[in-house]
């Protein structure tokens, strides 16, 4: 055992001593946390908007004023012909436009009176942007139905439920941290390892007394504890900078990254065995490992709407199952038992990558 802490300790010391290992190590998951958390976001907000209207009655000018003063839209242009409309499109100064149908208070004051115009360039913000502005002036006319004599109007209210304000952060967080641990410890393990075996000390370590396996884990210790820290800055960060709570258990959030954090140093020594250079360590924890992460976790695109085949390769990205039940833990405030399914397959991985990786390391001493 004695054997074992000094090993640790002598890792603990290369580490400290290289500057770039330790910026990276520290400095990379705070810079990625805030960068992806403000950087990456799909909520509406100063679209550049146009109002088409030839009738300055007071029940347009509530829309507009409806419209103007949410966050999501500015009203930049007040025009009354189409032609003018077209050509904001064109020079790019509008992405979206609301037409108003001539006498509009003479009507029903229904939404399907109304001509809501996105710019289609992105599909995906169009939509969202169609969808905020119409939810907007549907509140804004039911305004104007309530205190018109003689209207009678039944509202249906929705709630959305743990995310009110609809903060992409609340969806992004989660995927983020996935990334971060899974990035930071599978590539430093793995390099740190292979650096041994380019510099020929790795023999060294392997004819001392203490266990070939041992001396492998040995270097994966301080990785663990380092990570802990950074998991740390990162919950701390989306939670007071980010503005995600934690509505679970944090000690349910804790545990479920731990074993992340043991799959992903397992998933590291695995890549440290089948490689003999860093160049290659490199490649593959980090640029195999992160595209896949970012496609398959769903960070970005809803794996629900993937192809079969698809979906099915997501299920071997340990970034997922991690995700999906920080999700749960953290934004829901489920507890332990709705999160089985993926703490079991997260331990399932740990497990698999353990036996590769032991008997990986076997072969390569004979």
């Amino acid at each position: 055992m004695k054997q074992f802490v000094a090993f640790i300790r002598k890792e603990f010391y290369h580490i400290f001593r290289d500057r770039r290992t330790t910026l990276i190590l520290i400095g990379m998951p705070i810079t990625q946390i805030i960068l992806f958390g403000f950087a990456i976001s799909t909520e509406v907000k100063n679209v550049q908007t146009a109002i088409l209207s030839n009738s300055p009655d007071i029940e347009t000018r509530h829309v507009i004023d409806r419209l103007d003063a949410s966050e999501y839209f500015t009203i930049k242009y007040i025009v009354h012909s189409s032609e003018e409309l077209n050509e904001l499109f064109r020079q790019n100064k509008i992405e979206l436009a609301i037409a108003f149908p001539d006498d509009f208070n003479k009507q029903r004051l229904d939404t399907e009176n109304l001509q809501i115009i996105a710019d289609a360039t992105d599909p995906n913000q169009a939509i969202i942007r169609s969808t905020y502005a119409n939810g907007i002036i549907s509140t804004a006319l039911a305004e104007l139905r309530q205190t018109s004599p003689g209207e009678h109007l039944t509202l249906v209210h929705s709630r959305l439920l743990y995310n009110p304000r609809m903060q992409s952060t609340y969806n992004f967080v989660p995927g983020i941290m996935g990334l971060i641990l899974m990035l930071i410890c599978a590539m430093m393990t793995s390099i740190s390892i292979v650096r041994e075996k380019e510099t020929g000390t790795m023999e060294v370590l392997l004819v001392s007394p203490m266990n070939a396996l041992f001396v492998t884990l040995s270097k994966a210790v301080p990785y663990f504890v380092l990570s802990l820290l950074n998991l740390a800055t990162i919950l701390l960060l989306s939670v007071f900078v980010l503005k995600v709570p934690v509505a679970g258990s944090l000690a349910t959030l804790l545990g479920i990254s731990l074993l992340f954090i043991f799959v992903s140093l397992a998933l590291g020594l695995f890549i440290s065995c089948v490689t003999r250079t860093q160049v290659a360590a490199m490649l593959i924890s980090g640029m195999v490992l992160m595209i896949p992460t970012i496609i398959f976790s769903g960070i970005i695109f809803p794996i629900e709407s993937m192809p079969t085949v698809l979906q099915g390769i997501s299920c071997l990205i340990p970034a997922r199952w991690y995700a999906s039940a920080v999700r749960k833990v953290m934004i829901e405030g489920v507890p332990f038992a709705f999160v089985l399914q993926e703490t079991g397959i997260l331990m399932a991985m740990a497990i698999l990558l353990v036996i590769l990786t032991t008997r990986k390391f076997k072969n390569r001493l004979e």
